[in-house]
């Protein structure tokens, strides 16, 4: 009985569990006080206005067999039920509509106030690449616009 007197947990019983306490408040401020990086520059395309935001500044992660990367898209103006489709990837260039259709990929979701996209994205993001977004209206008319890589975004 003389060694448990001793050991680390009865000498630090109250001081654990007053960490398991408080720390559940920790958790919940950081939940209702998220940061996010900056909103990018709008840009016009067709009869939108859209900015882009990243989630996070970190590097494209695997989900679901392919590399993405979560963006929030904020349309300042035009009507988000004008869109029949629109997808978002990350590249040296706007992948063709006919390519991204054949998948569910990079495909833009979510309300009239903004738009999220699990972007189609490589492995490793590099200075040349561009955050290249395409939206088909439901008459048939089809707008591909671009970003550069906030060099935050960039590794290294």
């Amino acid at each position: 009985m003389a060694q448990f007197k001793n050991s680390f947990f009865a000498r630090n019983k109250y001081k654990i569990n007053g960490l398991v306490l408080i720390l559940p408040f920790i958790f919940l401020y950081q939940s209702l006080n998220p940061v996010f990086p900056d909103v990018w520059q709008k840009q016009t395309i067709g009869s939108f206005e859209i900015a882009p935001m990243p989630y996070n500044l970190k590097q494209p992660y695997l989900h679901g067999g392919h590399y993405t990367k979560d963006f929030f898209l904020i349309f300042s103006k035009g009507k988000v039920a004008d869109i029949r489709q629109a997808y978002l990837n990350i590249g040296e260039q706007a992948l063709p509509l006919a390519e991204l259709e054949k998948h569910d990929e990079g495909i833009l979701h979510g309300s009239q106030h903004g738009q999220e996209v699990h972007g189609i994205a490589p492995e490793t993001l590099k200075p040349e690449h561009k955050v290249w977004l395409t939206i088909e209206t439901w008459e048939g008319e089809t707008f591909v616009t671009s970003w550069e890589l906030v060099k935050e975004l960039l590794p290294g």
